[in-house]
């Protein structure tokens, strides 16, 4: 078996992907598997940490914004699509699976024009253009969220799956995760995050947070900053002649997120598709906070399925205010009754079979064909 996995840009696109090879090569050990990333996106250096090889093409997305920019773009598109044509005759594919991105278009479309069965998958409650226009080619479209069903045209190719989930995060021990990282095993563990390159108003009100409970032998803060504004905060705190005592850790990026999820009480997030599921599997009760400039507010839909749950509490950005969330994390440790409900309101929403799923679905396709 043969199969191409492309997409990327974000860990949003690239762990899906990821889970979904993990499967492939559990159930045929033997099975080849190429990636198929574009050259600036994360998945250069995500990929090969797991193992798998992986071409990069020279795509890009549409500069909206500043029209003269986009000659560039497209003579990028042109040759990405000579290349995808190049990869897809070389590796000999039964199969291509898209997972969003904009690498995943190109090489979808020319799979479809050599007649390999494709497939795409959609992590967002709103559908992203790159897999609305890859539609009506593809043999199935598998869905994160149930929601993302209406914008789709063709009703029969849709799958709810829900959104792949690397098997680490399923069934993680607390103790163990929390010894492992060097954590207090009796302390109240804060995870913070906003995407792997961080999210600007999710920092400034947990720095407002580490100033709050900076030293207190009760609580533990991680806040995963961001590549983007990692070094600024740091600058920042030397500037102010401010010193995070022991029970704060400010990290550029979590790489280990299946044990800091395990580790964590709370955690408190953007609601990125991957994010709400690898945060559900885990079964952690959950404060989103969701990116208002994503189309179609898809974050907020995302993170309400959990919040209906009872497995999340949304603020919305217009909403948050530094006192209020030290408040609502004061109030949720001091209510341990209300945590255990979420927590477990939370695993109820975790998409345990997502891979599953989609993998019977391709390899009952490379069969039939």
């Amino acid at each position: 078996m043969r199969v191409i996995m492309t997409g990327g840009g974000t860990g949003g696109h690239i762990y899906p992907a990821i889970a979904i090879a993990d499967e492939i090569k559990r159930r045929d050990p033997k099975a080849k598997i190429l990636f198929v990333g574009a050259e600036r996106g994360l998945e250069k250096t995500l990929v090969p940490k797991r193992g798998y090889d992986i071409r990069l093409i020279p795509v890009e997305g549409f500069d909206r914004k500043h029209l003269a920019k986009n000659v560039k773009v497209v003579r990028k598109l042109m040759k990405g699509n000579a290349q995808a044509k190049k990869i897809i005759r070389d590796f000999k594919p039964d199969v291509v699976v898209g997972t969003g991105g904009y690498a995943s278009a190109p090489m979808v479309k020319t799979a479809q024009k050599e007649k390999i069965p494709t497939f795409v998958h959609e992590q967002n409650a709103y559908p992203g253009v790159t897999n609305k226009l890859l539609e009506k080619g593809v043999r199935n479209v598998f869905l994160g969220f149930a929601l993302a069903a209406e914008y789709f045209k063709d009703q029969d190719k849709l799958i709810v799956s829900g959104n792949p989930v690397r098997d680490e995060f399923k069934d993680k021990d607390k103790a163990e995760s929390r010894a492992a990282l060097g954590l207090k095993e009796d302390a109240f563990v804060v995870l913070a995050f906003g995407g792997s390159q961080g999210a600007g108003r999710i920092n400034k009100a947990m720095i407002s947070v580490i100033r709050a409970m900076n030293g207190r032998s009760d609580v533990s803060i991680v806040l995963g900053a961001g590549s983007y504004y990692y070094d600024g905060i740091l600058e920042s705190f030397r500037e102010e002649g401010f010193e995070p005592a022991d029970n704060i850790r400010i990290i550029e990026y979590i790489d280990d997120m299946a044990s800091y999820l395990a580790a964590a009480d709370l955690v408190i997030s953007r609601s990125g598709a991957l994010t709400v599921a690898e945060t559900t599997v885990s079964g952690r009760p959950a404060i989103f906070i969701p990116s208002p400039m994503v189309t179609g507010n898809h974050q907020y839909y995302n993170a309400l399925a959990v919040a209906e749950a009872g497995g999340a509490i949304i603020i919305e950005e217009k909403d948050l205010e530094d006192a209020k969330l030290i408040a609502e994390i004061e109030r949720l440790r001091e209510d341990p009754e209300t945590l255990e409900r979420m927590a477990a309101a939370s695993r109820v929403c975790g998409p345990d079979r997502a891979t599953e799923i989609i993998c019977d679905r391709i390899l009952e396709e490379i069969r039939r064909d």
